[in-house]
């Protein structure tokens, strides 16, 4: 028998699709998937509900989760991403946004609100920057570098194996060719770079389909 599965996306821009005027992003590529696959008689039916909002940090997470996870719950199981760090990570007007240990609670704390609802959670690592933009202060103000992308993903890792999720190393998919696959802001994918995180996520996806 069917079951209905949904699978809710957390995170910011990257999660929303933003700068990807061609396909919306990798949740909207794996949404046309799962659509497809059912349709060609797949075994279960994945719902997919994109939940990106632009300039999140993992403070907005905490204060929206449990409502979203509670309004979007399938009885029949859920898959729930969390993919966060880029905004938390940056510095603006001399100040981290969110520090690294404070980054650390959140996440934890986001997990633990995940498990109420599942024991498929995926946590989607940092992508790498640009060259051009590592350590220099963007139009909006704010300014990262890659070395805190490395200190703030080893926060992901430790919470995934502390607590027994998955870890999505979407920055090892990336940091090789980044500057093909970063748009001209050196933060957000462009259409291929959103490619490669769809290509990586179907894998995850297939078993649950």
């Amino acid at each position: 028998m069917k079951k209905i599965i949904y699978g809710l996306f957390f995170g910011d821009s990257i999660t929303y699709g933003e700068y990807d005027g061609v396909f919306g992003g990798w949740v909207d590529i794996l949404k046309r998937y799962a659509l497809q696959q059912f349709h060609e008689g797949s075994n279960n039916e994945l719902i997919l509900f994109n939940l990106g909002i632009g300039g999140e940090t993992t403070e907005g997470l905490l204060k929206r989760m449990p409502h979203e996870l509670a309004a979007r719950n399938s009885a029949e199981g859920n898959i729930i991403f969390i993919g966060y760090g880029a905004n938390d990570l940056a510095v603006k007007n001399g100040n981290r946004i969110v520090s690294p240990e404070q980054f650390k609670d959140n996440i934890q704390k986001a997990v633990l609100h995940a498990k109420e609802y599942s024991g498929d959670i995926y946590l989607v690592s940092i992508l790498p920057f640009s060259e051009k933009i590592d350590g220099v202060e963007a139009a909006s103000g704010k300014l990262r570098t890659n070395a805190d992308v490395l200190q703030y993903n080893q926060r992901l890792k430790d919470i995934a194996a502390q607590n027994n999720v998955h870890y999505v190393d979407l920055y090892a998919a990336f940091v090789q060719d980044k500057e093909i696959l970063l748009s001209a802001d050196g933060v957000h994918p462009n259409e291929k770079g959103y490619g490669v995180m769809a290509e990586t996520a179907i894998s995850i996806i297939e078993k649950y389909l």
